[in-house]
């Protein structure tokens, strides 16, 4: 009982013919009309998700411009409140002053009266009368 294995010929041919049936099975697979059919689909299925995905970056962009827009009005409306806050705060310290300048006046007049009445009382106690 000897087994005798194959020599380096065979083992090369049957290398050779084994690698030129699975390219020949290769070739079948390819050229098969359900497979043509099958990656036709898929080039279709990934032409319209890169039109999907166009559209949605498309949006995307659409919408951060909007809301920069958005932001840019705010920061306006906010900087216009402001500066009218300012104005108005602006305002009223000026007319605190000029009420503050006004009551000073009339507590100066009154002093002042008080202290022109002191003198003439004064002076009316010294003449006798």
């Amino acid at each position: 009982m000897s087994y005798k294995s194959p020599d380096l010929q065979e083992r090369q041919s049957a290398a050779a013919a084994a690698k030129k049936a699975m390219l020949e099975r290769f070739r079948a697979a390819s050229e098969d009309p359900a497979v043509e059919k099958q990656r036709a689909e898929r080039a279709a299925i990934h032409e319209a998700r890169l039109a999907r995905m166009a559209e949605r970056e498309a949006a995307k962009k659409k919408a951060q411009a909007e809301l920069a827009a958005k932001i840019a009005r705010d920061a306006e409306l906010a900087l216009e409140a402001q500066r009218e806050a300012e104005r108005l705060a602006a305002a009223a310290e000026a007319e605190k002053r000029e009420r503050e300048a006004v009551l000073e006046m009339e507590q100066k007049a009154a002093r002042d009266a008080r202290y022109a009445a002191r003198k003439a009382a004064k002076k009316e106690r010294r003449r006798g009368y």
